[in-house]
């Protein structure tokens, strides 16, 4: 299966008309925040394939019942576990609370109830149908790995928590500009590779069989 991920940076070689031919065969798109709606609503619309994203610190309050709030077409997925293509996926928005009262910003005691409430849905699901997570999407990074120095783009404790506990095989950001070049070199916590995407990696991920 081979995933498109975005974050943060609009990349110039994607949006063209020419996208599909220049990079073929996507099965499907991850958006890990920071992103024009108008860009990820381009994508889902020449790929025509499931787009999962979360929202970044830049981004809107998600109103379901405002479009303008939200991309049309795509699926936010902010505290949510979903299973797509033979993958299961959970993300979780948002960056460390830097600005009073700014929207999608959290310190990191907001951060750890959210991820609780996540783990729960996720414990459930793995429980119900006798398998694990695959893949995790979030904007910011885990506190300590692929964050930047200064306090807008310091990472999330809980992040490592939820990594130690359900051990995707995927953990998926953007927010920073700390990413290794190559898939190669990305670290890893107990074989989950932690990987910056920001503006765009391409990935061939093999689905597991349960």
């Amino acid at each position: 299966m081979k995933i498109l991920a975005v974050s943060d940076n609009v990349d110039d070689l994607l949006y063209t008309s020419n996208l599909k031919e220049n990079i073929p065969n996507v099965d499907l798109i991850f958006g890990c925040g920071d992103m024009p709606f108008a860009y990820l609503e381009f994508l889902v619309s020449i790929y025509n394939v499931p787009l999962l994203y979360v929202p970044g610190n830049h981004d809107p309050v998600y109103l379901p019942k405002t479009p303008s709030s939200h991309a049309q077409g795509c699926e936010n997925i902010d505290g949510c576990v979903v299973d797509v293509k033979g993958l299961r996926v959970a993300g979780l928005g948002g960056s460390i609370l830097y600005k009073p009262n700014a929207i999608n910003q959290y310190t990191q005691a907001q951060m750890w109830k959210k991820a609780v409430v996540l783990a729960l849905k996720i414990a459930w699901k793995n429980w119900k149908d006798k398998r694990k997570l695959d893949m995790f999407i979030a904007h910011s990074p885990p506190l300590g790995i692929n964050d930047d120095d200064d306090k807008a783009h310091t990472g999330f404790s809980a992040f490592l928590w939820l990594i130690k506990i359900f051990k995707p095989r995927y953990f998926l950001h953007g927010h920073t500009l700390n990413f290794r070049v190559n898939l190669e070199s990305n670290p890893s916590i107990q074989g989950t590779e932690i990987i910056n995407v920001n503006p765009k990696r391409i990935m061939e991920v093999v689905k597991n069989v349960y």
